[in-house]
């Protein structure tokens, strides 16, 4: 009649993204929040965002690009679906 629905933790997913993730989050419905970054030339930087829900599977993932004042200029949502680049208008 009722199925009771466990919510059980990828342990291994979840040592394998801290370890390739050097920054994460805990959200409140259970799932996390992953980035890391990179610098590139003349100040700019690239930021890797993946969010998991709870058993570690993949819920989106974007690269979101800063310029020299550390603006938001761009997103690539590249999961679940690709959105290409988006660039974000500033004043």
């Amino acid at each position: 009649m009722f199925q009771i629905i466990q919510r059980t933790l990828n342990t291994n997913k979840r040592k394998e993204n801290e370890k390739k993730y050097s920054n994460y989050e805990d959200l409140p419905n259970g799932s996390r929040l992953y980035w890391f970054e990179i610098e590139g030339r003349w100040g700019w930087k690239a930021r890797y965002v993946k969010i998991a829900d709870y058993n570690e599977v993949t819920i989106s993932f974007r690269q979101e690009i800063y310029n020299e004042n550390k603006i938001l200029v761009e997103i690539h949502e590249k999961y679940p679906i690709d959105l290409g680049h988006i660039k974000i208008k500033t004043r």
